[in-house]
């Protein structure tokens, strides 16, 4: 361990301890000290456009790596990051957030500084409402403790927390770390797990036709992998949700498909539904994870795996973490044959696409092509809007190689999302699946995809405005936007080799621009994909026609 420290390198010390490699963010003067000691360390800076980008890319940062971190300066910067951080806390997120702020001097003196907003609490106060944790940095004697607390509890309940550090307590010296940070080992209160596991595992080995489904939380929690045994150890059939769509993979031959209530292929629905006992793991039963609320399953027939607590039926067990009712019910659950039960309709392979070349694109064809077009090395970022409703169709072979934000659904998401995809799995190619309404929130953010040579592939479907909003209610002139020409963005951006812009209007353009995307992977690739104005998948047209019933 280091003999002297500072609060900024005790900070970004416990930060790599915790396997965060990048730190996302905008520089400003309240933040320049800082900045300088991340400089130095062992972390990289990353560069973005604005603070709201860099939210976003320290989000698909930390979706894969587990941790994730921003830096901005005060009030402009705080608040221009504010709603990446708010989607973060609302699709539970380990985000850490750093804001410079005004020396302390200035704070006790009350002075009307640059970028304050009515008084030098509101903005710490303001983060609290969508954080697990903030704090004011003020002090280098209590700095270490308070940086240690609000990390592990980052760590501990996958949310986000906020640091606020004024200008000079940057270089300010403070007690090295005396150990490695180590969040605070939780675990299940022994007597309720055993009865839980028990009980649970009772039903589960009665039951004539039982069915897994994996929720948001087991990819939060990475419960993937124990879930995965857990499912070829006692072989039940298991379906996901929008949120937690490719938290297993998608070509298990126990895979039922994507449950999202009435909206779910049928077979899906009826073998979830019918199921006599339903494994719940971590389901959220938002609006868009279950087709607008049109699900139909007996919550008698039900075991409820929340985050600390199960339900089975009308019992309750508290103080029961997931991971340790999936590590018992391994050994409890009689094993099954895959004759015995498996999907009832087993999803069919993606076929090859072949265009018709001549022909005008609709966006049917155009989501069968992109199918056809994924494949293991990549992960899927799919916008909120007709992508993610599109989304649910395409089969994601292995596990955590598809990224959505379906409850919070903050349009713009996905291409600074790519970025610290990319950077979190450095292995792995983003494929940005965006409407040009979503796309022009964030589109400068390809500027720094081009930058950091992240070979991304960005289709942008354009249809001339916010298609999503025509679907769900009567159109209107507020749904137009400026006709872009994004397929000159990589050039105007300077990505020279580097990148290329493709235009396609017909189903033979698309397939050859794909194909040249595969046969370039270490170029950053933009798709502009024409298609008619209110041409969408048949799940934004199912999504309208239910938001429109009320």
């Amino acid at each position: 361990m280091p003999t002297e420290s500072t609060v900024s390198t005790y900070l970004l010390q416990r930060l790599k301890e915790l396997g965060v490699n990048h730190l996302f963010g905008v520089p400003g003067d309240y933040v320049l000290d800082f900045l300088d000691q991340v400089i130095e360390s062992p972390l990289a800076w990353v560069g973005t456009c604005n603070e709201l980008n860099a939210g976003y890319a320290a989000d698909g940062y930390a979706r894969l790596n587990g941790l994730g971190g921003a830096v901005v300066t005060y009030g402009v910067g705080g608040f221009s990051i504010l709603n990446a951080v708010a989607g973060a806390f609302a699709e539970m997120v380990p985000l850490v957030l750093i804001s410079g702020a005004p020396p302390t001097g200035r704070r006790k003196a009350g002075a009307l500084v640059h970028h304050l907003v009515a008084d030098y609490n509101r903005q710490l106060e303001i983060f609290q409402k969508v954080t697990v944790d903030a704090a004011l940095l003020d002090n280098p004697e209590t700095a270490p403790a308070l940086i240690d607390r609000l990390l592990a509890t980052c760590i501990s309940r996958k949310l986000p927390v906020y640091l606020e550090l004024p200008a000079d307590m940057a270089r300010a010296a403070c007690l090295p770390p005396s150990a490695p940070l180590l969040p605070a080992a939780r675990s299940s209160a022994p007597d309720s797990l055993k009865a839980c596991a028990d009980a649970a595992a009772a039903l589960l080995n009665r039951a004539v036709n039982p069915a897994i489904l994996a929720g948001i939380e087991v990819s939060r929690f990475g419960l993937g992998p124990a879930l995965l045994q857990l499912v070829e150890q006692a072989e039940l059939p298991f379906a996901t949700m929008l949120s937690s769509k490719s938290v297993l993979p998608e070509l298990h031959p126990q895979f039922i498909g994507l449950y999202q209530g009435g909206w779910s292929r049928p077979a899906v629905q009826q073998q979830i539904e019918s199921a006599d006992c339903l494994l719940s793991l971590g389901a959220w039963m938002t609006d868009l994870d279950t087709g607008i609320f049109s699900i139909h399953i007996d919550p008698q027939r039900v075991i409820e795996v929340g985050r600390d607590a199960v339900r089975i039926g009308d019992r309750q067990y508290p103080d029961i973490l997931p991971g340790d009712l999936i590590r018992e019910l391994v050994p409890r659950l009689r094993p099954r044959s895959y004759l015995e039960l498996h999907p009832g309709e087993p999803r069919a392979a993606c076929g090859a696409f072949v265009p018709d070349t001549a022909t005008a694109l609709t966006a049917a064809r155009m989501y069968e092509a992109i199918h056809g077009f994924l494949d293991d090395s990549m992960i899927l970022l799919a916008e909120p809007g007709d992508a993610f409703c599109a989304a649910p169709e395409f089969t994601i072979e292995e596990a955590e190689r598809f990224i959505v934000q379906s409850f919070y659904s903050s349009i713009g998401y996905c291409t600074p999302a790519a970025l610290g995809a990319r950077l979190a799995r450095p292995g792995r190619r983003p494929v940005v699946m965006t409407g040009d309404g979503a796309f022009q929130m964030t589109a400068q953010e390809v500027s720094t995809l081009v930058r950091l040579q992240i070979p991304a592939v960005v289709l942008v479907i354009n249809n001339d405005g916010y298609l999503v909003e025509r679907m769900l209610h009567e159109d209107g002139p507020y749904n137009d936007i400026r006709m872009w020409r994004y397929a000159a963005l990589p050039e105007l951006f300077n990505a020279g080799s580097g990148g290329l812009g493709i235009r396609v209007t017909t189903e033979g353009e698309l397939h050859a621009a794909l194909q040249t995307a595969a046969a370039a992977p270490d170029k950053l690739v933009l798709i502009e994909m024409c298609v008619q104005k209110l041409d969408c998948s048949a799940g934004l047209r199912r999504l309208g026609a239910t938001m429109r019933k009320g």
